[in-house]
């Protein structure tokens, strides 16, 4: 099999490739700048639970240098405290500086053995067959590719989506905003607080040492934002936060931010995919862009390693349109719904259902990842299994408790995930406190291993004290993105086996996928390989006496 192709190093390309290569998949990634981050202070990104797991589960390192997590979370209206959520129910949204973000993901990328980075690197042309996707790139080198899938995560601008004739509609410049990192003395240490006297509407979130970002609304037409207009703006925020006094400041970074809600018609084309603002663009309200995109990247790495291990349907590649496709959709319809109200000065009550809630709070769910501007998304379950209620809906992400593996570690049950398994968690308690080789062969144990071993995809079976919701001896099926898929009432081999091929969709189709009713069905470059003999995503022909053609004819260089 040949490697998958990643076109973008942004953090959604990275991820998509270091879960591909935790999950045993080669990648390559195509990246059409110089390999490095320039370092942009205004420019950040706010992770939830979820996706901060993620980061940290593929090796991201400057979660932790380089990111706060914010104390509470303050709302103030005309200089008065309306509300103040605090975290001690629920873990704390994450900020960092994206290129910190990135940075991490392409540091653990460059020391992943199955991933290879290529910089300078800009595609020009794809084509298709049905064995695979044959890719052209210009810059340090004229060179072909071949790849066994091929993933645009390369922006809103996205080469790949227009190269396979992709759509992208949508609303421009939906909002505006004034951007500014500075160093200072704020009222609230490490609080993030949205600050409101009509028409004025700021945030301001915590960065490590005494650094800040500081967004303003703008009006969505408005002139253009003047160094001397930002640094007014500065001034008389910090005066009006800081008793009428602008304290001493350090400016760090600027810039006037435009958020677009745009969606693409489609997010798949045969064995082409795309994500994160290659697929959508949204941000009003509080909501992520790169947030969605890192779900994108969850979301379809199992599903490619699933097809490139095994085979896959056609269904279960499918299925990261039809899910994350109507995530987005479901989030930027919800932004729409709410923008009149907040932005226009109407009741709620009109735009939202049963909302008799404040725009504060409405915008403090977006900004929290709760809600519909801002909940991690729950998914169709794919088999109508739910013999035991959970605190967990069926297709929503499961709550990160403690869970043993067999092989008697312990760990948080998110640092399990994004290695292309099913897992099978069977709730037991006292297992905690009880030695391996007491639980492993007692009770349950090894009628549900067995059922385990049996099933069409490969899984793992974990052991927990507890999981919220749930009595003992219950069974979880949970997919590699971390959904429950279905619970069980005891062991149920049948049943178990069942719940795990609708998860993959039904069993592989004879192509792997769909090949495009016209893309030409050209002879396969043979891919270099590894030591170990395994493919390693070199360009598509080695040194040889004889060249390989390329789709067009060419000799590959």
């Amino acid at each position: 099999m040949d490697p998958v192709i990643v076109v973008g190093a942004g953090p959604v390309g990275l991820s998509l490739s270091l879960a591909l290569a935790g999950s045993g998949v080669p990648c390559v990634v195509l990246d059409e700048g110089p390999g490095k981050e320039e370092s942009r202070p205004a420019r950040t990104v706010v992770l939830h639970s979820d996706t901060a797991a993620m980061a940290h589960r593929l090796g991201c390192t400057t979660l932790r240098d380089e990111g706060a997590y914010y104390a509470a979370w303050r709302t103030l209206r005309r200089g008065r405290d309306t509300q103040r959520v605090t975290f001690e129910d629920h873990p704390a949204p994450l900020h960092l500086p994206q290129h910190a973000l990135t940075r991490g993901l392409r540091d653990a990328a460059a020391a992943h053995p199955l991933v290879q980075l290529v910089a300078d690197s800009k595609l020009d042309s794809l084509e298709q067959d049905g064995r695979g996707v044959t890719a052209h790139t210009k810059g340090a080198a004229t060179t072909w590719w071949r790849g066994s899938y091929l993933v645009g995560c390369d922006g809103a601008r996205s080469t790949v989506r227009k190269l396979i004739g992709i759509r992208f509609p949508g609303r421009t410049a939906v909002e505006r905003h004034a951007v500014a990192a500075l160093r200072t003395e704020l009222p609230w240490p490490g609080e993030a607080l949205l600050y409101r006297r009509a028409p004025d509407e700021v945030t301001a979130r915590p960065l490590p040492d005494g650094v800040w970002r500081l967004d303003w609304l703008l009006p969505p037409r408005g002139e253009l934002v003047t160094p001397e207009a930002l640094v007014t703006l500065i001034r008389d925020t910090l005066a009006a936060w800081c008793g009428g006094t602008t304290p001493p400041y350090d400016l760090i970074d600027t810039g006037v931010h435009t958020l677009h809600h745009r969606l693409a018609r489609r997010w798949r084309d045969g064995r082409a995919f795309l994500a994160g603002d290659a697929a959508h663009l949204l941000g009003a309200l509080g909501t992520q862009g790169v947030e969605e995109g890192l779900r994108d990247a969850e979301n379809l790495a199992w599903r490619l390693a699933v097809a490139w291990h095994q085979g896959a349907s056609e269904a279960l590649l499918d299925g990261y349109e039809d899910e994350r496709r109507r995530a987005v959709a479901a989030r930027l319809r919800a932004a729409d719904q709410a923008m009149p109200a907040l932005r226009g000065g109407s009741g709620l009550r009109t735009y939202l259902p049963g909302a008799a809630r404040s725009a504060e709070s409405l915008l403090t769910d977006g900004h929290l990842g709760r809600g519909p501007l801002g909940a991690a998304p729950t998914y169709g379950p794919p088999v109508a299994v739910r013999e035991v209620p959970t605190a967990t809906e069926p297709g929503g992400p499961v709550e990160n408790v403690a869970v043993t593996a067999p092989d008697g570690a312990t760990v948080p049950l998110r640092d399990l995930l994004g290695r292309g398994r099913l897992l099978v968690l069977l709730v037991a308690p006292g297992t905690g406190v009880w030695d391996r080789r007491h639980w492993l062969g007692a009770g349950l144990m090894p009628r549900l291993a067995a059922a385990v071993s049996a099933l069409p995809v490969r899984a793992e079976l974990l052991v927990a004290d507890s999981y919220p919701g749930a009595p003992a001896h219950t069974v979880l099926l949970v997919r590699p993105d971390g959904h429950l898929a279905a619970t069980f009432a005891g062991v149920r081999p049948a049943e178990l086996y069942e719940a795990a091929d609708s998860v993959r969709a039904g069993a592989p189709d004879s192509a792997a996928s769909r090949t495009p009713a016209l893309a030409p069905a050209a002879p396969s470059p043979t891919p270099a390989t590894t030591p170990s003999g395994a493919p390693s995503g070199t360009p598509s022909s080695t040194p040889s006496s004889t060249p390989s053609s390329t789709p067009s004819g060419r000799p590959t260089t």
